[in-house]
Order: structure tokens, then C-alpha cells, then sequence
């Protein structure tokens, strides 16, 4: 069976104070043990809802949304959201005939939400993502679609035919979507506006692998890890980690340096993490030489966060890895208008 790539919390707060709200929905085809369509809700790089075809039902993951919407704003979530469902069951299969697919596991994805700065400014997003790539996207200040091939240039067309798409995404992204996340950060005010520091360590099994520099258990989740070489910044042999979730909303992430044993002998390394208005450095004297003793809190907060990523949705991750797409929701918040024929 061939290999699916795992959607990665990726897409971080670019500015500070700021506020997102994203959508990220999943179809899948093929044989594999996971649900064929997914939907995830994020605040803040925080989920808040969750749905799939295997459960078909909308559920909120955070306690804020428990509290603040009732069994109402469930239901319509779920009926609007099982429609998607079959759109995106028609979409994928589409798709593999315009690429001449009969068979396989492939993926089809859309992602769309918007951004809100303290100083009031906005940025919104659309997107579709086919097999972990760029699929079509939404020029908003246009109101035109760029495909990325050859494939989705019919889709250009047919949108833009009549404009309908382009105009009623427009305004849900500078209205309908801003407007839902002022109430969900409302709802969440304590938790999504909290500050917590990164706890850091610098890791390696023995010394000769590569040195780890970890951190974790830090929000909001802009975080900033870089490398000094004998006081100045360094970036070559760098490779930095995705941002992951903790289990208890948090973040982490990681920056790896791969250097020799001379190397890191003769010279002095720091890591340098920044966070808020905090910097923390590490250098070698801080270093842990055994993984067997990392601290139970780092391990658990690693394993938390893979199986959390898993839950989060099959595939393409290289789609968002170019754009924010995100995807916010439709007046009443489900997404519904999201199934739009390919």
C-alpha cells in the first residue's frame, strides 16, 4: 500500500499578537485503515473541534467550546458536515480521473481560515491540496483562482465562469470568518491568551550523534530556536523540527545540530530559544548523553503529540507548507459551503 504523509501542525503565528482560525478537511481513497473524510478546527494552532465519517458527528476537543455552544451549534456542524462529506467523496474521485488514476490511496484537501493582528489587521486563505501538492487557490484581492497544473485549470474555468465561489469566499474571509473568531477567542480568552515558557534541553544518545535542542510545554506557539558557534549565530548543519502539540495544549518543537565530535569539541555551541519576551541558552554543559534519562515529562509530551498529529488527518502536508491554507466556516461556523464540485 503506498505511503500517506501526516498533516503537521506546520502553519504557526507568523505575526505576533495575532489570532488565527483555521479548517483543515481530508478525503481519502483507497485502502487504509482511517476514515475517509476528516475535518479539524484549529484557534489559535489549538484544536477545538474534531469530525470524521467513521463517528459522523461535529464534537468540540476543547472545554471552552464545551461550555460556550450548545447541542444546536453541534447538530448544525454534523448536518452540514455530512453533506461535505459526499462532496468531497465526489472531488477526490474527480480528481483521479484528471490525473489518469484509477486505483491507489491518494488524498484530497482543502484548508482555509483567517487572521486577525491586535492592530486590526486581517489575512485570509483558501486552498486545495491534491496528493500532499498544490492544487488550486484563491487569489482574494482578484477574486481569481490560480491552478497550480494542468489538471486544475478546468476547475479554474468553472469557477470562474460565474464568480460565485470567488465572491462568496471573499466575504467569508474578510466577515463571517473574523467576526467567529473573535467569539471562539472570546470563549477561550483564558486559555488562548495565557503565556507559558518553554522548558529547553539539549539531548544526545552519546557523543557522537547529533545534539537535540527540545522545547516544550511553551504558549502561544511562536518560538524561535537558533544555533551560536563561539558567540555568533549559526545555521549551517541545522535541521529544525516541526511545531507539535502537547496533550495539554501546549507546544513543542525541536532544532537539531549535526556536527562532529571535533567540531563541537574545539568550538562552543548554544542553543537559543526565544519565546515572548523570554530567552533561554543552553550550551554542552547542559547537554543529557543518555535518552534512557531524558525526564518522563519530555517523553510523555512527545508521544502525546504523535498520536495527537495522527488524530489530526491524513496528508499534505507539503500543501501547506507553501501557503497558510486554512479554513474557517461558513455564518453558522460548519463548514457546510465547503463542497464545492471540482
Amino acid at each position: 500500500m503506498r505511503s500517506v504523509v501526516l498533516l503537521l501542525l506546520g502553519a504557526q503565528l507568523a505575526y505576533a499578537g495575532t489570532h488565527s482560525l483555521k479548517y483543515f478537511y481530508t478525503a481519502v481513497s483507497g485502502d487504509i485503515d482511517f476514515p475517509e473524510f476528516t475535518v479539524v478546527g484549529l484557534v489559535d494552532d489549538e484544536q477545538f473541534m474534531y469530525f470524521d465519517s467513521n463517528i459522523m458527528k461535529a464534537v468540540p476537543k476543547t472545554e471552552w467550546m464545551r461550555q460556550n455552544e450548545g447541542a444546536d451549534y453541534w447538530d448544525r456542524e454534523t448536518q452540514g458536515l455530512i453533506g461535505t462529506h459526499q462532496a468531497f467523496k465526489n472531488n477526490i474521485q474527480i480528481a483521479m480521473e484528471r490525473f489518469n488514476q484509477s486505483k491507489g490511496v491518494h488524498t484530497f484537501q482543502e484548508m482555509y481560515g483567517c487572521e486577525l493582528d491586535d492592530d486590526g489587521n486581517t489575512r485570509g486563505y483558501y486552498q486545495y491540496g491534491y496528493d500532499g501538492m498544490d492544487f488550486i487557490s484563491l487569489d482574494k484581492s482578484t477574486r481569481t483562482w490560480t491552478p497550480a497544473n494542468p489538471q486544475a485549470v478546468i476547475t479554474k474555468h468553472k469557477w470562474e465562469a460565474t464568480g460565485a465561489e470567488a465572491n462568496y469566499w471573499k466575504g467569508y474571509l474578510e466577515n463571517t470568518c473574523i467576526e467567529w473568531l473573535k467569539k471562539y477567542v472570546a470563549y477561550g480568552k483564558d486559555t488562548l491568551e495565557r503565556k507559558v515558557s518553554p522548558q529547553v534541553s539539549l539531548l544526545q544518545k552519546d557523543p557522537s550523534s547529533p545534539v537535540t535542542c527540545h522545547a516544550t510545554g511553551f504558549y502561544p506557539s511562536g518560538v524561535k530556536i537558533s544555533w551560536q558557534k563561539n558567540g555568533q549565530d549559526h545555521d549551517e548543519d541545522v535541521g529544525l523540527g516541526e511545531l507539535l502539540p502537547n496533550e495539554d495544549g501546549t507546544f513543542q518543537r525541536t532544532s537539531t545540530l549535526n556536527v562532529g565530535p571535533d567540531e563541537w569539541k574545539n568550538n562552543r555551541f548554544s542553543c537559543v530559544v526565544e519565546h515572548q519576551d523570554k530567552t533561554i541558552r543552553k550550551t554542552e554543559d547542559d547537554i543529557i548523553t543518555n535518552l534512557d534519562s531524558v525526564p518522563i515529562a519530555i517523553i510523555v509530551g512527545a508521544v502525546a503529540a504523535v498520536v495527537l498529529v495522527i488524530v489530526i488527518g491524513v496528508v499534505g502536508y507539503l500543501v501547506y507548507q507553501r501557503k497558510k491554507g486554512f479554513k474557517p466556516v461558513s455564518a453558522s461556523d460548519d463548514g457546510s459551503n465547503s463542497s464545492a464540485r471540482t
